[in-house]
């Protein structure tokens, strides 16, 4: 590879670092192409030869975090050869394992969907979710459970404490590294809980 092309991915993927950070905090709307050029230590031209708009860029690093997060889900619901139980703590192990590394990622991620509902759903087909092994497993051990249900309760108790782990925070309920160890926690108890319910008939 030559020394111009490592040069070009190096600038290339200082762009994208950049535009993370800032569109992590300022979301899509507040944030201008200066603020990631000043983030990326370049000037705006070098920006825009890169990347043509804001929305490019934003859509790149949109679905780069999209896939993070449903690329979780999506291999261990499809996978036929683990238990209900074991997918249920296959996903809370791998969410909490990759939140902890990456805090804003469901507040950005849901905020943008909020705002663009359609665009995510073209580009991620959520809805495949509906005919993976883990649904039929369900279905097969609990008809009585809506999926949908069941979902929104599995991903909300994983998901949800890092969506409001500022506001633990700012009340002092949590400290320093206490919110790890409770996310390490809960490792264990939602699948408890989560077996609990579905053995309760």
């Amino acid at each position: 590879m030559s020394k111009k092309a490592i040069k070009d991915t190096s600038t290339e993927e200082k762009i994208k670092q950049a535009a993370r950070i800032v569109f992590t905090k300022k979301g899509f709307a507040a944030t201008r192409t200066r603020d990631i050029a000043e983030e990326a230590g370049i000037n705006l031209a070098l920006l825009n030869y890169y990347f043509r708009s804001k929305e490019k860029l934003f859509q790149q690093v949109m679905m780069e975090k999209v896939q993070m997060i449903f690329g979780v889900l999506f291999p261990i619901a499809n996978n036929s050869e683990t238990t209900l139980e074991e997918k249920v703590a296959l996903i809370v192990e791998n969410y909490v394992d990759l939140l902890l590394l990456n805090p804003d990622l469901p507040l950005f991620v849901l905020s943008e969907i909020r705002n663009n509902p359609e665009h995510f759903e073209n580009k991620v087909g959520i809805n495949m979710i509906k005919q993976s092994s883990l649904i039929s497993q369900l279905k097969e051990k609990r008809a009585d459970v809506n999926p949908i249900q069941f979902l929104i309760s599995l991903l909300g108790m994983t998901i949800f404490p890092f969506v409001a782990s500022p506001m633990l925070h700012a009340a002092g309920l949590v400290e320093g590294n206490e919110f790890t160890s409770l996310m390490q926690q809960r490792k264990q108890l939602i699948p408890l809980w989560i077996n609990s319910i579905l053995d309760c008939k």
